[in-house]
Protein backbone atom coordinates (compact mmCIF):
# COMPACT_ATOMS: atom_id res chain seq x y z
CA UNK A 1 0.00 0.00 0.00
CA UNK A 2 1.31 3.50 -0.66
CA UNK A 3 2.69 5.41 2.17
CA UNK A 4 0.58 8.39 1.12
CA UNK A 5 -2.77 6.60 1.10
CA UNK A 6 -2.18 5.18 4.51
CA UNK A 7 -0.84 9.02 5.87
CA UNK A 8 -4.50 10.30 4.48
CA UNK A 9 -6.54 7.81 6.07
CA UNK A 10 -4.90 7.84 9.42
CA UNK A 11 -5.31 11.56 9.21
CA UNK A 12 -8.88 11.52 7.81
CA UNK A 13 -9.79 8.75 10.69
CA UNK A 14 -8.29 10.72 13.27
CA UNK A 15 -9.80 14.02 11.73
CA UNK A 16 -13.17 12.29 12.43
CA UNK A 17 -12.76 10.86 15.73
CA UNK A 18 -11.33 14.33 16.82
CA UNK A 19 -14.63 16.18 14.90
CA UNK A 20 -16.83 14.10 16.08
CA UNK A 21 -19.02 15.29 13.12
CA UNK A 22 -20.28 13.42 10.25
CA UNK A 23 -22.36 15.40 7.66
CA UNK A 24 -21.29 16.24 4.48
CA UNK A 25 -19.81 19.51 5.22
CA UNK A 26 -17.40 18.60 7.85
CA UNK A 27 -16.34 15.76 6.23
CA UNK A 28 -15.43 17.52 2.98
CA UNK A 29 -13.09 19.65 4.81
CA UNK A 30 -11.75 16.66 6.81
CA UNK A 31 -11.08 15.17 3.22
CA UNK A 32 -9.90 18.53 1.70
CA UNK A 33 -7.36 18.93 5.16
CA UNK A 34 -5.92 15.42 5.08
CA UNK A 35 -5.27 16.05 1.65
CA UNK A 36 -3.41 18.87 2.07
CA UNK A 37 -2.03 17.63 4.71
CA UNK A 38 -0.45 14.68 3.29
CA UNK A 39 0.73 16.35 0.27
CA UNK A 40 2.70 18.59 2.01
CA UNK A 41 4.13 16.57 4.59
CA UNK A 42 3.17 12.56 3.80
CA UNK A 43 7.16 11.58 3.66
CA UNK A 44 7.46 12.79 7.80
CA UNK A 45 5.01 9.65 8.77
CA UNK A 46 6.86 7.08 6.57
CA UNK A 47 10.37 7.27 5.87
CA UNK A 48 10.74 4.84 2.86
CA UNK A 49 8.25 4.30 -0.08
CA UNK A 50 6.59 0.75 1.24
CA UNK A 51 4.80 0.04 4.57
CA UNK A 52 6.73 -2.65 6.35
CA UNK A 53 6.27 -4.22 9.67
CA UNK A 54 8.72 -1.84 11.62
CA UNK A 55 5.93 1.23 10.86
CA UNK A 56 3.13 -1.21 12.42
CA UNK A 57 4.78 -2.07 15.05
CA UNK A 58 5.75 1.77 15.63
CA UNK A 59 2.05 2.74 15.18
CA UNK A 60 1.43 0.20 18.09
CA UNK A 61 3.71 1.40 20.60
CA UNK A 62 2.28 5.28 19.21
CA UNK A 63 -1.12 4.20 20.86
CA UNK A 64 0.62 2.67 23.89
CA UNK A 65 2.36 6.09 24.51
CA UNK A 66 -0.62 7.76 24.32
CA UNK A 67 -2.54 7.10 27.58
CA UNK A 68 1.03 7.86 29.59
CA UNK A 69 0.75 11.27 27.15
CA UNK A 70 -2.70 12.15 28.43
CA UNK A 71 -1.75 11.11 32.28
CA UNK A 72 1.27 14.13 31.82
CA UNK A 73 -0.83 16.54 30.81
CA UNK A 74 -3.47 16.23 33.17
CA UNK A 75 -0.56 15.80 36.15
CA UNK A 76 0.84 19.09 34.20
CA UNK A 77 -2.49 21.14 34.26
CA UNK A 78 -2.94 20.11 37.82
CA UNK A 79 0.17 21.69 38.74
CA UNK A 80 -0.23 25.13 36.13
CA UNK A 81 -4.11 25.45 37.87
CA UNK A 82 -1.97 24.98 41.31
CA UNK A 83 0.11 27.75 40.63
CA UNK A 84 -2.03 30.35 38.42
CA UNK A 85 -4.54 30.14 41.92
CA UNK A 86 -2.00 30.42 44.24
CA UNK A 87 -2.45 33.39 46.27
CA UNK A 88 1.76 34.38 45.80
CA UNK A 89 1.45 32.55 42.69
CA UNK A 90 4.83 31.06 42.60
CA UNK A 91 5.31 31.16 38.55
CA UNK A 92 9.27 31.60 38.02
CA UNK A 93 9.52 30.79 34.21
CA UNK A 94 12.83 30.43 32.49
CA UNK A 95 14.58 28.97 29.14
CA UNK A 96 15.84 25.39 29.51
CA UNK A 97 18.43 23.83 26.88
CA UNK A 98 17.81 20.07 26.95
CA UNK A 99 20.39 17.94 25.61
CA UNK A 100 18.51 14.83 23.56
CA UNK A 101 20.14 11.91 22.13
CA UNK A 102 17.31 11.02 19.81
CA UNK A 103 18.11 10.17 16.56
CA UNK A 104 15.43 10.21 14.37
CA UNK A 105 13.60 12.98 12.82
CA UNK A 106 9.93 11.60 13.89
CA UNK A 107 11.20 11.04 17.13
CA UNK A 108 12.75 14.09 17.58
CA UNK A 109 9.31 16.46 15.97
CA UNK A 110 6.82 13.33 18.66
CA UNK A 111 9.17 14.55 21.22
CA UNK A 112 8.90 18.66 20.69
CA UNK A 113 5.36 18.15 20.14
CA UNK A 114 4.74 15.78 23.15
CA UNK A 115 6.53 18.68 25.37
CA UNK A 116 4.69 21.40 23.93
CA UNK A 117 1.14 19.32 24.56
CA UNK A 118 2.14 19.21 28.44
CA UNK A 119 0.80 22.53 29.47
CA UNK A 120 3.75 24.67 31.17
CA UNK A 121 6.33 23.72 28.33
CA UNK A 122 6.88 24.90 25.01
CA UNK A 123 9.61 23.78 22.73
CA UNK A 124 10.93 26.78 21.49
CA UNK A 125 13.67 25.51 18.96
CA UNK A 126 15.90 22.43 18.24
CA UNK A 127 19.32 23.12 16.90
CA UNK A 128 21.41 21.02 14.68
CA UNK A 129 23.35 19.65 18.14
CA UNK A 130 19.89 17.98 19.25
CA UNK A 131 19.38 20.66 21.69
CA UNK A 132 15.97 21.49 22.30
CA UNK A 133 15.39 25.26 24.04
CA UNK A 134 12.37 24.88 26.09
CA UNK A 135 10.43 27.53 28.02
CA UNK A 136 8.95 26.31 31.41
CA UNK A 137 6.81 27.99 33.63
CA UNK A 138 8.39 26.88 36.72
CA UNK A 139 11.46 24.34 38.21
CA UNK A 140 9.07 21.70 38.82
CA UNK A 141 7.96 21.34 35.28
CA UNK A 142 11.77 21.36 34.28
CA UNK A 143 12.71 18.75 37.02
CA UNK A 144 10.06 16.64 35.29
CA UNK A 145 11.42 17.19 31.92
CA UNK A 146 15.01 16.35 33.14
CA UNK A 147 14.28 13.07 34.52
CA UNK A 148 14.27 12.13 30.53
CA UNK A 149 11.61 9.48 30.87
CA UNK A 150 9.44 11.25 27.86
CA UNK A 151 12.63 11.09 25.81
CA UNK A 152 12.83 7.69 26.50
CA UNK A 153 9.54 6.29 26.24
CA UNK A 154 9.19 8.40 22.38
CA UNK A 155 12.85 6.74 21.78
CA UNK A 156 11.06 3.37 22.52
CA UNK A 157 8.13 4.17 19.93
CA UNK A 158 10.58 4.50 17.04
CA UNK A 159 13.12 1.65 18.43
CA UNK A 160 15.70 3.63 19.00
CA UNK A 161 18.03 2.17 21.47
CA UNK A 162 18.76 5.24 23.82
CA UNK A 163 20.61 5.63 27.26
CA UNK A 164 19.29 8.16 29.61
CA UNK A 165 22.05 8.75 32.58
CA UNK A 166 19.32 11.32 33.89
CA UNK A 167 18.20 11.39 37.41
Amino acid sequence: MNKKMVTFFILFVLWCIFSGMFDIFHLSLGVISCLIITLISGDLLFSSEKITKSHIIDGFRFIKYIPWLFYQIVIANIHVAYLVLHPKMPIEPFVLEYKAKLKKDISKVVFANSIILTPGTITMDITKDNIFIIHCISRKVAEDLLTGEMERRVAKIFGEDIKIDRK
